[in-house]
Order: structure tokens, then sequence, then C-alpha cells
């Protein structure tokens, strides 16, 4: 069953995929998502990429429908998604997947890094619209360096999926999440 924690965390992730905002995600809300991260200026140049970003958005798409659509109507709303919450850590492989994919799509300049700048969008176009980023990247810069290596933006995106620990850096990957909200989100 999901903790307080990945409740507010997950309804987070759901208002940003919902993105005609009728409440379930569709197959239409995961398109949306997929053109959302085709207009990233590397997605956008690279055709490769852009189709692998695709198979990435709508392969989630796929799997939340076949695991979580319980009722068959094509549509899978909150309490969905919630259910599937105790699954994800043994999905670990499949959920790491996909970094490597997001990780390309927002390391513009393709160093092999991600640096502040490119979070910023990541959390933008992962949002659907500017977000408040101050203090985040402070969060998921591991090692301190200033920028996130691919294995630190794979542990992360991890903990954003799996963690019910508010206190995993990776909690904060796609946005900050107000430290006392999650304790009230279910009250």
């Amino acid at each position: 069953m999901a903790s307080e924690f990945q409740r507010y965390k997950l309804t987070s992730v759901f208002r940003a995929f919902d993105t005609d905002g009728n409440g379930y995600l569709d197959r239409e809300d995961f398109r949306a998502l997929a053109d959302r991260w085709g207009r990233l200026p590397r997605v956008a140049a690279d055709p490769e990429l852009a189709a692998r970003v695709e198979r990435v958005m709508l392969g989630w798409w796929d799997a939340l429908y076949a695991a979580a659509d319980t009722d068959g109507d094509g549509l899978v709303d909150m309490d969905e998604v919630l259910a599937m919450v105790d699954r994800l850590p043994g999905m670990r492989e499949a959920v790491t997947a996909t970094a490597d994919t997001v990780f390309e799509a927002i390391d513009e300049n393709g160093d092999g890094r991600i640096s502040r700048e490119e979070h910023r969008r990541l959390v933008d176009v992962w949002n659907g619209r500017p977000t408040d980023t101050t203090g985040v990247f402070e969060l998921v810069d591991l090692d301190g360096d200033g920028f996130l290596s691919r294995e630190e933006f794979t542990e992360l995106w991890a903990q954003f999926w799996i963690s019910a620990d508010p206190a995993d850096p990776g909690s904060h990957l796609c946005g900050a999440l107000a430290p006392a909200a999650w304790r009230t989100a279910g009250a």
C-alpha cells in the first residue's frame, strides 16, 4: 500500500501527466507527454533520439495500462496508479531502463552530464510548465560537482519512482516537494 509520501509524490506526477485535466490517464496524455519531450532541442534535432523518447513515453503508458487498468476502461485513475506502488521495487530494472533515454534527452549539449540549467529544463518539461527549482539541484547533485552524471541520474530516477523515503534525494529529481505538504496530503 502506498505511503502518504508516495501518494503525495505520485499525485504530483499524475497531475503533470494528466494533460487534459480529466482526472484520468490515457494514451493521449502520454502522446502529449511524448510531444512535450520531443520539443527539447536535442530530441528535436535527432530523429533517432526522438523515436526512442516516443517509445519510452508510450511504453510507460502501455506498461501502466497493462498493470493498472483493473476495470478495463482504457483509463487509469489515481487509485489504479497507487495500486502499482507495491510492485515498483520489484521493477527496478524496468524503471532504470528508461533513465538512459531521459538522460540523453535532457543532456542538451551531449557532454555526458546534466548541468543545473539542463536539470531545470527537465523539471519544466516533466511538469509541463515553468517550475521553481530553487534549491533542488543542490539536493540531487549527489557528489556536489555541479553536474549530474549518468550514474547519479540513474540512481535518482530509481529513487524517484521507487522510494517511499522523503529523505532520498531522488524524491526531488522532478521538482521540489514541499517538506511538510506530503504529511497533510491525505488529511
